[in-house]
């Protein structure tokens, strides 16, 4: 079992969480969500899907962590304003533990200046802040590179699952 740290704000992509969260808690991997305030209900763009934060940003570890997981929609682009989840992020990158993110997640990580030189995709909207960023774009449902999955939008969800789950190592 891993534990996973899902790191959400408001107007998260409502399906970008909730089916790799299911499906990695099917797998038996413990999913914590990590946010700017415990006990802050968090909700999806989309459906108004709630989420309560358990650990604020401020205090999590990576050495806590197994994995990182970014679901997209407009929360990443939230978190990037404030240093704490960006310090966050680069440290998970550097670890070299995985990092699991989809659609707008790669906002994060370009903020962080953690993809130059590295493959990844995102959603078709940041792709020249990917190549801004010294990232190679690679227009595929799932990218892999190093410690990192990342996949385009919501279409692309059960590659993303299946990479994901190989990655943590089921």
């Amino acid at each position: 079992m891993k534990t996973v740290a899902a790191l959400l704000d408001d107007m998260f992509e409502d399906v970008e969480y909730s089916q790799p969260a299911g499906a990695f808690t099917a797998a038996g991997h413990r999913v914590v969500t990590v946010g700017m305030k415990r006990g802050k209900t968090v909700t999806g763009k989309a459906h108004g899907t709630p989420v309560t934060i358990e650990v604020p940003v401020s205090d999590a570890r990576v050495r806590d962590f197994d994995a990182l997981f970014i679901p997209g929609g407009y929360s990443p682009d939230r978190l990037r304003a404030h240093p704490e989840p960006v310090a966050f992020v680069r440290e998970f990158v550097l670890s070299g533990k995985p990092v699991l993110g989809i659609c707008h997640a790669a906002q994060l990580l370009i903020t962080a200046q953690v993809i130059t030189g590295r493959r990844i995709t995102g959603y078709v909207s940041i792709i020249q802040d990917i190549k801004y960023a010294g990232a190679e774009f690679v227009d595929e449902p799932v990218v892999e590179d190093g410690n990192l999955v990342f996949s385009r939008d919501p279409r692309d969800i059960p590659a993303f699952i299946a990479a994901s789950l190989k990655k943590l190592g089921d």
